[in-house]
């Protein structure tokens, strides 16, 4: 059994998927996200999308950080985790404008202030202005702020978008065919609309990141951050403290560009999830017809795509991006093989595009001037079934 198992959680959310098969899928099986016809104006020409996800444990790295700094600024990144994990899943059906957004806060209220809510809050708004200046149009209706403390250990954020957007104007994944090429666009480095480095970490498997990288210290001082039940062996077994700096220079990625020489093991983990959606606004409005899918390697790392083929197909990644120093630092102390990396973690791109080369390249350029590294990393062959092979450090990975 694999460390995240151990932790009580799942890179697949097999059970989840279990329970949720029998529900109606929406009028595209393979869509992102779920997709219903127009109950609002009951008009054949739209359909209806309500999407929700959240930060994750990734909240229990900023309490830390929080505790031990005093810097409550920190839960501004909680809030853009928040968003962008709803966001950029929508951005994989097509959409990126005119979105209703509601938050869901749960905290337990003798360990989480109102200070720290104030934070969230304010950084959801100010993160909303920002994108509004990139034509993307996300409206804050509030939410649900709950006091939990018999449920939850320190504070859950979570969030839910809703939108009608025009049917003729969405990617379902229905497309996905043999000779398609694979775009992967780099989940690290400063975007042009970025202040500070990202690390590329965005807010899946935080569980593994802060018990595998973070030591024991945190575990004595802090024992709300995790579940009591769990082995000692498996709770921040790491050599770091958040305060470590790591020595960029050594890593050698082509991002590092611009970035200060030094970075703390805090910077990596909590970098805020990057949204693609400014880059990814202009590729579905001059490149609409050529994308035949968008996947978010988000829950299932570079084999998120496997869910979502229309039908028997082979996704080859031969050319996948060097992962960032944060993915190393997690695999060096954790001691996972590769093969649980590339299903727990991004490892490098977190948005990928199918379509044709040459668009492709167009694409590659479009990033370029957003100041995001992004390669054909892959592409897709027939197949008599649904597979996925990925060559890592000259081996062959398959799932």
């Amino acid at each position: 059994m694999s460390l995240y198992s151990k932790r009580g959680v799942s890179a697949q959310k097999e059970e989840v998927h279990a329970a949720v098969k029998n529900l109606d899928t929406g009028l595209y099986e393979f869509a992102f996200c779920k997709i219903y016809p127009d109950f609002i104006q009951n008009d054949d020409a739209f359909i209806n999308v309500m999407h929700a996800d959240g930060a994750g444990t990734k909240s229990v790295l900023a309490y830390l950080y929080w505790k031990e700094t005093g810097d409550i600024s920190v839960w501004k990144g909680i809030a853009q985790d928040a968003i962008v994990m709803n966001l950029d899943d929508l951005l994989c059906t097509g959409i990126y404008n005119n979105i209703l957004f509601s938050s869901t806060i749960d905290r337990n209220k003798l360990l989480i202030p109102g200070e720290v809510l104030k934070q969230i809050i304010d950084g959801t708004q100010e993160f909303f202005t920002t994108l509004k200046s990139f034509g993307i149009n996300i409206y804050y209706l509030g939410g649900e702020t709950a006091d939990v403390g018999d449920v939850i250990r320190t504070i859950a954020v979570n969030g839910t978008m809703m939108t009608r957007w025009e049917k003729n104007k969405i990617i379902t994944n229905e497309k996905i065919t043999s000779g398609n090429v694979i775009v992967g666009f780099a989940s690290y480095g400063q975007a042009s609309y970025e202040s500070n480095y990202n690390s590329g970490i965005g807010s899946n498997g935080l569980t593994s990141a802060r018990h595998d990288v973070l030591n024991k210290y945190y575990g004595e001082k802090y024992p709300e951050t995790f579940e009591p039940t769990l082995n000692d062996d498996i709770v921040y077994i790491g050599k770091h403290k958040l305060s470590d700096e790591i020595q960029t220079t050594t890593f050698q990625q082509p991002a590092f560009k611009n970035v200060k020489t030094n970075i703390t093991i805090s910077d990596l983990l909590l970098s805020p999830t990057r949204t693609y959606s400014p880059l990814i606004k202009v590729l579905l409005e001059n490149y609409f017809k050529e994308i035949n899918g968008i996947i978010h390697c988000s829950g299932g790392g570079q084999t998120k795509c496997m869910k979502y083929l229309p039908k028997p197909l082979k996704i080859i990644k031969d050319n996948l991006f060097i992962p960032p120093e944060i993915f190393q630092i997690i695999q060096h102390n954790s001691g996972a093989d590769d093969k649980e990396m590339y299903q727990v973690f991004n490892m490098g791109h977190r948005l990928e595009i199918f379509t044709n080369e040459t668009t492709a390249n167009e694409m590659i350029s479009v990033a370029a001037g957003f100041n995001i590294d992004a390669k054909i990393v892959g592409h897709v062959e027939a197949s008599h079934k649904k597979e996925l092979h990925l060559k890592v450090k000259d081996n062959l990975i398959k799932y």
